[in-house]
């Protein structure tokens, strides 16, 4: 089962999505499919800073959220969190904020990000990442 982040998610949105994405999530069984509340945070916010909000938000409406899982960042994920983040801390590993977050729902529940971001996401201990976008 697959979470997918931000910009993997983003690309059902993009005028050129990458193909190999697309063919491999064509494969993927809705029920296998989430992402998290952060993700939808930062897409929304993203088509609110684009020239286009209206259009972009009704995309979203219309073509992503109602065909993903959207998970939660709850009290069994935070602890995760708080646990990923003194690890790496004390490691000297550091991971933005927003993408903290996602990798601990993605731990917590046992899933693989997706991601074209494999260079952050590789530092979390635990985490299993694939890429998609890049073919």
């Amino acid at each position: 089962m697959y979470l997918f982040d931000t910009d993997a998610l983003s690309q059902i949105v993009k005028s050129n999505p990458s193909l190999s994405f697309i063919r491999r999530l064509a494969l993927i069984p809705p029920e296998r499919q989430f992402t998290s509340a952060i993700t939808v945070g930062e897409m929304v916010y993203g088509a609110y800073k684009s020239n286009r909000p209206d259009y972009f938000i009704k995309k979203l409406d219309r073509l992503v959220w109602p065909n993903i899982q959207i998970l939660p960042f709850c009290e069994s994920s935070a602890k995760v969190y708080g646990l990923l983040r003194a690890e790496m801390g004390k490691k000297g590993i550091s991971l933005s904020e927003p993408d903290m977050r996602i990798a601990s729902i993605t731990v917590y529940n046992d899933l693989t990000v997706v991601t074209g971001n494999i260079k952050h996401f590789s530092k979390v201990p635990g985490l299993k990442v694939e890429n998609w976008i890049v073919s």
